[in-house]
């Protein structure tokens, strides 16, 4: 490699991939009457924030999956990446996969304009 190789190369960064924060569930809301049956509000806020978060990246999977068995040239016309796709899979269930994917192509696009 030339010295000027090495120097265009050095000007690259190391794309960081942005930090989200997690979902958390919604504080179930405060009764004034409660009544003999009251339902526990905390544990079904809680379940139905664990329900919806399954269901999201169920979701995110169905629709990813099968993007990484194509090509990365269809995946760079699509506008991913076949890593971050793959970043974004293994993320904690509390993070939106899809926000944090599409975080990532805001980043990498900002990243490519000087």
């Amino acid at each position: 490699m030339t010295e000027q190789e090495i120097e265009t190369m050095s000007h690259y960064q190391d794309f960081r991939r942005p930090h989200l924060r997690p979902d958390s569930p919604a504080k179930p809301p405060e009764l004034e009457l409660y009544m003999p049956a009251t339902p526990p509000l905390a544990f079904m806020a809680t379940f139905e924030f664990w329900v919806r978060i399954f269901r999201r990246r169920h979701h995110f999977r169905r629709l990813f999956l099968p993007l990484l068995k194509e090509d990365d040239e269809i995946l760079e016309d699509i506008g991913f990446e076949r890593t971050d796709i793959q970043w974004a899979l293994n993320l904690p269930l509390k993070v939106d996969a899809l926000k944090a994917l599409e975080a990532c192509r805001r980043a990498r696009g900002n990243q490519l304009q000087p």
